[in-house]
């Protein structure tokens, strides 16, 4: 198979997924994954009060994705 036939394979296998789905539905499980990761890094023995390491584990969120914008800034220049 040809690597442009591949592309419209997947493209097409895309289309069928999310035509049956919620794409929300789909990314879900990831999306706790990624945001869990944060939890565990500000609190890995899960001794703080869960408000407490909700609001850390944001900020930590906020930290990570200010890390990537300046990278990305970087780049840019």
């Amino acid at each position: 198979m040809s690597p442009e036939d591949r592309v419209l394979h997947a493209r097409m296998a895309a289309h069928t997924l999310h035509s049956k789905y919620d794409s929300k539905d789909l990314t879900a499980p990831a999306r706790r994954a990624f945001l869990e990761r944060f939890e565990k890094e500000v609190d890995p023995e899960g001794l703080l009060p869960v408000a407490e390491r909700q609001r850390r584990a944001g900020h930590a969120r906020k930290a990570h994705f200010t890390k990537l914008a300046l990278a990305s800034a970087r780049a840019q220049a």
